[in-house]
């Protein structure tokens, strides 16, 4: 076990008919709040028009900040600092999923700084004050809702830049209810599950801590649980229990709990996802469906033999002692599973050749550069190999 310090301050507000709290809880940070959402979704099924009625019966003053798109945008985000600065509001609200409350995040941190928001994806300035968020989770899968770091594409270079977890980016609340997900579509849900898992196994394959018995089970039994609440929330989109194991496991999924006491930790899939939705406009869930096969397969060979081979056994049930053996068998199990419940699996399911393979790479590369995973053996030629290993392609 390595040291660490473990501190989440978001308060978890969860089960049905919680959304209407939500104007007790913002009343707390301020009289008048930027409400953030989509694109219009929130409207149809209902729960836009609950936040609203709690926000006004609770005596507090909306500014609305709509159109967030499912892979944000860094000039979008921009125009809305600009807004919370000119309406001078004192909370924001973020009606969404995890694009909604990334881009809300960033406005929170540019809202109260002269300091260019890319500086804070960069690297080159950090978040030390920002203004109060709160969150009511429509989609679940980023885990945004309870962690200080968020995502955005920068429009003018088509790089999806992640931040580290600036502390003062943590929701204040966080309101969870499992009914306002029955709307989400299948293939969303597919996606939505394979982006929640992904946050868990990263760290998992990728630590270095010989013995972690606590964090190796508590991200095998959470996958287990996302596999089987995504089966049975396909088979029926009511289902509360399916939806509410799905949201509380991808919020658990990556508020820090599982990557506390492995040391340092790295998110390749992520790295290799992040040129496929900048450049495709695909869900970020299922690009790294397909990054996630093809890392492993890479991996199984090159590097992680042994943890993969751990996943392949723990949670997808292989037996085979070999551990290159049971690797591989675990990979094909996995990828099966993602057919099953609809997700993507390869390039030709996203719409991409092999042709655009150069050009990705160029992308990701400089992901690797920008958050240190060169180090672990990551440049154009092994990321372009690991990006051949996604075929079939889209025929051109």
């Amino acid at each position: 076990m390595k040291d660490f310090v473990f501190h989440n301050p978001t308060k978890i507000v969860f089960g049905e008919g919680t959304v209407s709290q939500i104007g007790d809880e913002a009343r707390a940070y301020g009289k008048k709040a930027l409400l953030v959402y989509g694109m219009g979704s929130v409207k149809t099924n209902g729960v836009y028009d609950q936040v609203v009625s709690s926000l006004q019966e609770a005596g507090l003053e909306i500014v609305e900040y709509p159109g967030v798109k499912s892979n944000p945008l860094m000039s979008y985000a921009r125009d809305g600092v600009e807004l919370a600065k000119k309406e001078q509001v004192d909370v924001v609200v973020a009606l969404g999923g995890g694009s909604v409350i990334d881009t809300s995040k960033s406005i929170c941190a540019g809202a109260v700084t002269e300091t260019d928001i890319i500086e804070f994806f960069v690297f080159t300035s950090t978040v030390e004050t920002a203004l109060p968020l709160l969150t009511v989770l429509t989609i679940p899968a980023a885990g945004s809702e309870m962690n200080g770091g968020m995502v955005l594409t920068n429009d003018e270079t088509l790089d999806k830049l992640g931040t580290c977890n600036y502390p003062p980016l943590y929701p204040r609340v966080s309101i969870l209810d499992p009914t306002v997900t029955y709307t989400i579509p299948a293939d969303y849900t597919a996606f939505s599950a394979a982006d929640a898992m992904s946050h868990l196994l990263e760290g998992y394959w990728s630590h270095q801590d010989e013995w972690t018995p606590i964090q190796d089970r508590y991200v095998e039994g959470l996958c287990k649980s996302i596999m089987e609440a995504a089966e049975r929330t396909l088979a029926n989109p009511t289902d509360y229990q399916g939806r509410a194991t799905l949201m509380w496991a991808a919020t658990m999924a990556f508020n820090d709990l599982s990557s506390s006491g492995v040391g340092p930790i790295y998110f390749p899939c992520h790295m290799l996802e992040h040129p496929l939705s900048a450049i495709y406009d695909i869900p970020h869930g299922a690009g790294l469906s397909i990054t996630m096969l093809a890392w492993t397969a890479y991996a199984a060979e090159n590097c992680n033999t042994a943890r993969i081979a751990q996943l392949a056994r723990n949670i997808m049930g292989v037996t085979e002692d070999d551990d290159l053996a049971a690797a591989k068998e675990g990979i094909e199990t996995f990828r099966q599973w993602l057919e099953k419940i609809g997700s993507y699996t390869c390039f030709a399911d996203a719409g991409i050749p092999e042709s655009d393979i150069d050009k990705i790479t160029e992308r990701t590369a400089f992901l690797a550069d920008l958050w240190g995973i060169t180090e672990h053996g990551y440049n154009a030629d092994s990321i372009s190999g690991i990006y051949r290993m996604c075929g079939p392609f889209k025929d051109e």
